[in-house]
């Protein structure tokens, strides 16, 4: 996340953002967790309100979170009790560091043309084996919500194109649900789950 109006907008809003981030975990995170090794260690990239990293914690995993925002890292941290990364996505360079990355509703802010070059990085400091699962909002392309917030917007199609762009994984797939966000508005989200 290097969008100078999005960070602003995380930096005004962090305590609202989290205290809106409430609820159960997602059946992709439920998910997530289920397919990994005990004790794996992950990387989440987009920690925001650290309810995920929670989450993957509780199930024994050894989480890494990171966000791009220090505010967010900073409400995230008084959540966890742990240091939160503070990191854009063009400054991952582990190399076979983790056996999953997840990424939800956060890639989503990566520059469109910044993605496939993220995503060959994730795919680096996966072991082999690891997961990634991702989430983004559908969409035709870059624009920005009516908070200010840049988005990349792939449609499936393209989303699936970076993927492949990226790395040559091992197993790829994309489902689509509806859901919400921040925003309050019906959202159908793209989900990719990848294995290097």
């Amino acid at each position: 996340m290097a969008d100078d109006d999005t960070l602003r907008f995380y930096a005004e809003n962090a305590a609202t953002y989290v205290r809106h981030a409430s609820g159960l975990p997602s059946e992709q995170l439920v998910a997530f967790a289920d397919a990994l090794p005990p004790g794996s260690a992950v990387l989440e990239l987009g920690t925001g309100s650290g309810k995920d990293a929670a989450y993957l914690l509780s199930r024994g995993h050894d989480v890494h979170p990171s966000d791009g925002s220090p505010e967010l890292a900073a409400e995230a941290e008084r959540l966890l009790g742990r240091t939160v990364r503070i990191m854009r996505f063009d400054q991952l360079e582990e190399d076979q560091a983790y056996d999953g990355v997840w990424a939800s509703a956060s890639l989503l802010h990566a520059p469109a043309h910044e993605l496939t070059a993220d995503l060959t990085r994730i795919h680096r400091a996966l072991r082999t084996g690891g997961l990634v699962v991702a989430s983004f909002k559908s969409g035709s392309g870059e624009g920005r919500d009516m908070f200010g917030r840049y988005y990349n917007y792939p449609d499936a199609e393209t989303l699936v194109a970076h993927f492949r762009d990226a790395a040559a994984w091992a197993d790829l797939s994309l489902s689509t649900h509806m859901g919400g966000g921040y925003d309050g508005k019906p959202t159908e989200w793209l989900w990719v789950t990848a294995r290097r």
